[in-house]
């Protein structure tokens, strides 16, 4: 089985959180904020746990033990701050030493880390030619809360350096594994002031 010191964790922080009205990452949930309680549950699973985002000043304040910043730098000068995870997640990716790597959105209010250590126990059985291993859905993949190989980083750069963003478009063009849902509740991020009111 993959150790926790055989996975690295990355948690994105980059959205601009416009449908929400103010920061994803800083909202609370039974006092917690979102960022602090997804990185509790990264650091449960990983030994190393990187947090890309434009922003690390804005969250430093945030009790992250174990969590190291990268900040996402812009495609262009002209480009805003953040320019989609797809990128984000590129430019983390290009820090990690591991064969594994936990990828996780700031905004999974109900994020369980016995469901991700379900999964983890998985990964041994993945193909070599898997990219990813990611739950799916009537929509496609989920990826923001899944495990990528590390092998898929030439792919991935070459996709964004043709001026690709899409999660879905590049995923569809390789092989990933399925990860089973057990909990699909477990999926729900919170893009929404009725969102966050459901939960």
């Amino acid at each position: 089985m993959i150790t926790s010191s055989e996975l690295t964790a990355i948690v994105l922080a980059g959205g601009q959180s416009s449908r929400m009205g103010e920061d994803k990452a800083l909202i609370q949930i039974q006092g917690i904020p979102l960022l602090q309680s997804v990185c509790s549950i990264a650091i449960a699973c990983a030994d190393t746990v990187y947090v890309v985002t434009p922003w690390p000043e804005r969250y430093q304040h945030l009790l992250l033990p174990g969590c190291q910043f990268i900040p996402e730098i812009p495609s262009s000068p002209s480009s805003l701050p953040s320019h989609g995870p797809l990128v984000g997640f590129a430019q983390g990716m290009a820090q990690v030493q591991t064969d594994w790597v936990l990828l996780l959105a700031c905004d999974l209010p109900r994020l369980r880390v016995e469901m991700l250590q379900e999964w983890i126990i998985r990964l041994d059985s993945v193909g070599d030619d898997a990219i990813a291993a990611l739950a799916h859905h009537a929509k496609g993949w989920e990826p923001l809360c899944g495990f990528y190989h590390r092998r898929c980083l030439p792919e991935l750069l070459n996709f964004i350096n043709q001026g690709g963003r899409s999660f879905q478009k590049w995923l569809k063009q390789h092989p990933v594994q399925v990860l089973p849902v057990l909990e699909p509740e477990m999926l729900f991020n919170c893009n929404t002031p009725e969102d966050l009111a459901g939960n």
